[in-house]
């Protein structure tokens, strides 16, 4: 398993719609990069200035993420995101 350092979260992007309201079917260049993600695995935290910055984020949690950010990694055959927590947006409740 990925095991992310200091701030960095690990995420697995939602998938994005295929198809509109109206049942019309995109193909995949026409559809909307997916902003909505979860949480698979989260780092211990930065220290700075002897304290260990909070996480905000747990595992499991769903989050918005800035478009475009991150590293993209793949392990045993599944596409990830590695993100800094001040890439994450919000949380999904």
């Amino acid at each position: 398993m990925i095991k992310p350092l200091g701030s960095r979260v690990l995420i697995k992007m939602k998938e994005g719609e295929e198809t509109t309201k109206s049942g019309i079917i995109l193909a995949s260049s026409a559809q909307e990069k997916p902003q909505i993600a979860e949480v698979i695995e989260v780092g211990p935290g930065e220290k700075i200035d002897g304290k260990v910055e909070e996480m905000y984020v747990k595992k499991g949690d769903n989050i918005i993420v800035s478009k475009y950010s991150g590293t993209e990694v793949k392990y045993e055959g599944i596409e990830y995101l590695i993100v800094k927590q001040d890439d994450i947006l919000a949380i999904v409740e």
